[in-house]
């Protein structure tokens, strides 16, 4: 996409993760790797939000309806009907839905057909402002009750916070935005470090984001002339540290395979076939994970930090492969070229 160079003008500035002990020092750190896959923090660390801003503005050519979203969706076997809440309604070739683990698209048509598979942790993720106790690492901070407290630096001068807890129960991210900030609250309050920090400035975030961390299962990605990429058909979850390789490379399978294809049958069978083992290799996350990052007595903080420091001496991380690693790392994808439209 000729977007490298441009990515790597946005990068975070992240120069690796430290994780820190109760009295604030830190337990482990590891620099960031020069690998494209080994490592906590990786190569290349870019801003969910930037990265959407970059592919937005090298697609002048494509037309963004934004404020909107799909209510429906009607089939009629050469086209596709789709009815807007604002817009009027509009035919298409093809729908194809990429609007994230809960897709509202995706469940149009496919409803019980995409289970979610909950991961027990659950985060609120936001920006606070950046003081002189921060700096350019990536730091995990650990309560016991699998709560955890990180902070990572951004290229915008502010600091990225997240608040996560390991809980068996669910649902907590359909609570409404004051319910979600009261839990946090609670679960964070007087817990050491940066946390009442962080819960002071949580409030006045104007862009708080609460999830359950979960998985994306589907037997297939496709009805018709409607088809499912990203995290919408098959999210790994934040923690297999896949979710942007797995999104981007469905959508350059899938865009090339309509290219090459004379039907959109054809293509999405080959968008399939080539993306599955991928797929399943990526979802199929380390023993533990992610309750072995998330330890929930003081004994089980103690045996983590233990492992990251013996992770830390060279020979071993050499021998391991890394700690960090995510669970796949390559894919052969297929060369497109400049191919012309199918149907």
């Amino acid at each position: 996409m000729n977007l490298e160079d441009t990515v790597r003008g946005a990068h975070t500035g992240e120069l690796g993760t430290r994780f820190i002990g109760n009295d604030g020092s830190t337990v482990a750190e590891f620099r960031a790797t020069r690998s494209e896959t080994n490592g906590a923090t990786a190569e290349l660390e870019i801003l969910r939000g930037d990265l959407a801003g970059l592919l937005v503005a090298s697609t002048p050519d494509t037309e963004y309806l934004f404020g909107d979203h799909i209510t429906a969706l009607d089939d009629t076997g050469d086209r596709v009907v789709a009815t807007f809440e604002h817009a009027a309604p509009r035919e298409f070739e093809l729908v194809i839905a990429a609007d994230g683990i809960g897709s509202a698209t995706r469940n149009l048509v496919f409803g019980a057909a995409a289970v979610i598979r909950p991961l027990g942790l659950f985060t609120g993720w936001f920006t606070i402002p950046r003081t002189s106790d921060d700096d350019d690492w990536w730091r995990w901070y650990n309560v016991r009750g699998g709560r955890t407290v990180t902070l990572r630096p951004d290229n915008h001068g502010t600091t990225r916070a997240a608040l996560s807890f390991m809980s068996k129960e669910g649902g907590y991210e359909r609570l409404p935005l004051e319910g979600q900030l009261e839990l946090l609250k609670n679960k964070f309050a007087g817990t050491g470090w940066q946390a009442d920090r962080v819960l002071a400035e949580m409030p006045k975030a104007s862009d708080f984001y609460f999830e359950g961390v979960a998985q994306v299962r589907m037997a297939r990605w496709s009805q018709g002339r409607i088809g499912v990429v990203g995290d919408a058909a098959y999210c790994a979850s934040p923690v297999s540290g896949m979710g942007t390789s797995l999104a981007l490379t469905g959508a350059y399978v899938l865009a090339g395979e309509l290219a090459a294809s004379t039907n959109h049958e054809a293509a999405f069978g080959q968008y399939e076939r080539l993306m599955r083992p991928y797929v399943d290799q990526a979802q199929k996350l380390p023993p533990g994970v992610p309750g072995v990052a998330n330890p929930r007595t003081p004994l089980g903080i103690a045996a983590f930090h233990a492992v990251l420091r013996i992770a830390t001496i060279p020979l071993v991380s050499r021998i391991t492969g890394g700690i960090f690693s995510p669970p796949a790392d390559k894919i052969d994808l297929p060369d497109y070229g400049r191919l012309g439209g199918g149907d």
